[in-house]
């Protein structure tokens, strides 16, 4: 065999796998998030979404372990006692919280897990594991945009609606803990700015698995 077939071989089986990631987007309730989240799980094939449990009850149209895991509070608490979480918070009087094993299982896997929570939770996720954490905080253009979002969702009610307005300047000030800042202005170009991101930071070298081996090889003329 050639040398130049060894590398070849050598690149199939040994350098070019790598391991996943952990995508954080946030953003105030309205700012874009949930939208950003569904264009890029429909264009990437290496990108799952991470499934929380909430204690909170099943809107219209939303679907048992595709939206969210629907559990009670005493089996939340429950699963928090046995050290089953990444993270969870409370969360406008619900909790809220990411199942442990199904994300580990998907970064060895070399798949890369998005998450849509708050800063709470993002906190919890670099506190546990911030090698693997990627995180993007969105922005809405202004205070008038956000709040006109939130009414033309039609999801909340109207107190609800002044609820989610009053802790987004919370949220907000929230931004520096995070990796990158968006403004989402348009949606077509925060999802590609978003992509451009994952695909950097799929290609950092702390994530390449059996790069240094690859790397000796190249250097000893294989």
């Amino acid at each position: 065999m050639t040398k130049n077939a060894s590398l070849a071989l050598d690149k199939r089986t040994g350098f070019g796998g790598r391991r996943g990631l952990m995508l954080v987007l946030s953003s105030p309730s309205g700012a874009g998030k949930t939208s950003i989240s569904r264009r890029l799980l429909a264009g990437e094939n290496e990108l799952e979404l991470s499934v929380s449990v909430t204690t909170r009850e099943r809107r219209p149209g939303e679907v048992e372990g595709k939206d969210y895991h629907y559990v009670s509070r005493d089996d939340f608490h429950l699963m928090i006692n046995n050290r089953e979480m990444l993270e969870y918070a409370r969360v406008f009087d619900h909790y809220y919280g990411t199942p442990s094993a199904p994300v580990m299982a998907a970064l060895a896997a070399g798949r890369d897990v998005l998450f849509d929570i708050d800063w709470q939770g993002t906190q919890q996720l670099a506190d546990a594991n911030s090698d693997d954490l990627v995180s993007v905080f969105i922005l809405p253009p202004s205070t008038r945009d956000l709040e006109k979002r939130l009414l033309n969702r039609a999801q909340d009610s109207a107190d609800i609606v002044a609820a989610r307005m009053s802790k987004a300047s919370d949220e907000i000030s929230h931004y520096r803990e995070y990796d990158y800042i968006l403004v989402n202005v348009d949606l077509d170009q925060s999802v590609s700015e978003v992509k451009a991101i994952l695909q950097a930071e799929r290609l950092r070298r702390d994530r390449l698995v059996g790069l240094t081996n690859f790397v000796k090889r190249l250097r000893a003329g294989y």
